[in-house]
């Protein structure tokens, strides 16, 4: 059977106050391009549909019509819930998507079963495939709960209970002439961030051990990290990546979707297919004088470090020079090291004005206009 794996469109992304809508329907028509191309017989979409749980209108029409499009090449189409991704809405699109023939899981739901999906190629290949969605620290302790497993104790970890999940879900994958395959939303250990990640969701203690997927896994297709890249296990496991850059520490990524194809005797290939859709991500730094002379891409949005020291109107003229820049900044370098000589402000006895010029000084930033116009609205205020 062939497999088209891709995750983390988050669709509905603003990137510093950029929307990025038309990208995504470029990119989406990218991926449905090859999944047309391609011809798989199941497509799995790893979690973060959405860039947030409150999704747009137009946010939600835009999945909806990708996981229908796909679905119409012929393929069968599993997506799961994220981290970004509000699982309960998600869920309330279930009587849509099972008409549209799509198995949607925006939760864990109470019976363990319904995160079990099997399936059958054109071919004859028969497929099982474990889906679990996202589950935050609270709930890995409940799906313990209500799948009666071991006691969910406060001194077991989350891995101890993701484990635990992932054991009752793929307690079947025995059978020697079936695929079996898994499809997660979570972080394992050893495997890169891509750079955009909401952080809270890939450390203090939501790392798993690659140990929790089965050895009798035919392929494993995670969501979450957007980064495409294979992870160590005890059976394939991989990121198939975010198909765009979703903020700047992505830059360097290489936008994708994962087309496996397995069989019940033999190993899974994997390749790459690039998808090149969106507007590519740059980071510029210089002098104002430098960065006016600097050449780049009409289709590209910058993030730019400026080697000035900070003064009143030096972000619109960065602006003006490049007016596709969305994120202006000072360069990291050009700011003083905290206990590198710069003098530190003393709160006691000193006055407001006094604690923000030794500030300004701290920071390099001698522009005197900043210091007149902070007396004028402390005085507005103090009176």
């Amino acid at each position: 059977m062939k497999i088209l794996h891709t995750s983390d469109w988050h669709v509905g992304k603003v990137l510093k106050g950029q929307s990025r809508a038309e990208e995504h329907k470029r990119v989406l028509a990218g991926v449905i391009d090859v999944a047309r191309a391609e011809a798989p017989d199941l497509v799995i979409v790893a979690g973060d549909l959405y860039d947030t749980a409150a999704p747009t209108p137009e946010a939600t029409r835009l999945v909806t019509r990708a996981l229908t499009a796909l679905r119409r090449t012929g393929a069968d189409v599993v997506a799961i819930g994220g981290n970004h991704d509000n699982g309960q809405a998600l869920d309330a699109l279930r009587p849509w998507a099972e008409a549209a023939g799509i198995t949607l899981r925006g939760g864990v739901r109470d019976n363990p079963d319904e995160h079990v999906v099997d399936g059958t190629t054109a071919g004859g290949e028969r497929w099982r495939l474990a889906a679990l969605p996202f589950l935050s620290q609270r709930y890995a302790i409940r799906a313990v709960e209500m799948y009666e497993l071991t006691a969910a104790e406060t001194t077991q970890t989350y891995a101890d209970h993701l484990g635990r999940v992932l054991g009752r879900l793929t307690e079947s994958f025995t059978e020697p002439d079936r695929v079996h395959l898994v499809t997660a939303h979570l972080t394992v250990v050893g495997a890169t961030t891509g750079g955009g990640e909401r952080d809270a969701h890939t450390v203090l203690g939501y790392a798993v051990p690659a140990t929790v997927f089965p050895g009798t896994a035919h392929y494993v297709a995670l969501g979450h990290l957007h980064r495409s890249q294979r992870v160590q296990g005890p059976c394939p496991i991989r990121y198939s990546g975010s198909p765009l850059a979703v903020d700047f520490g992505e830059q360097e990524n290489v936008p994708s979707v994962t087309v496996v194809e397995v069989t019940a005797t033999t190993a899974a290939q994997v390749r790459e297919v690039p998808v090149t859709a969106a507007t590519s991500l740059r980071t510029v730094r210089g002098t104002l004088a430098q960065l006016a002379e600097t050449q780049v891409p009409d289709d590209a949005w910058l993030r730019v470090y400026v080697r000035e020291q900070p003064r009143a109107g030096l972000r619109e003229e960065v602006q003006e020079l490049l007016p596709s820049a969305l994120e202006i900044r000072i360069d990291p370098e050009l700011v003083p090291a905290p206990g590198s000589g710069a003098r530190v402000a003393q709160r006691a006895g000193r006055s407001p004005r006094q604690l923000f010029a030794d500030y300004l000084d701290s920071r390099g930033h001698t522009d005197d206009g900043v210091r007149e116009l902070f007396d004028e609205l402390f005085e507005e205020v103090d009176h």
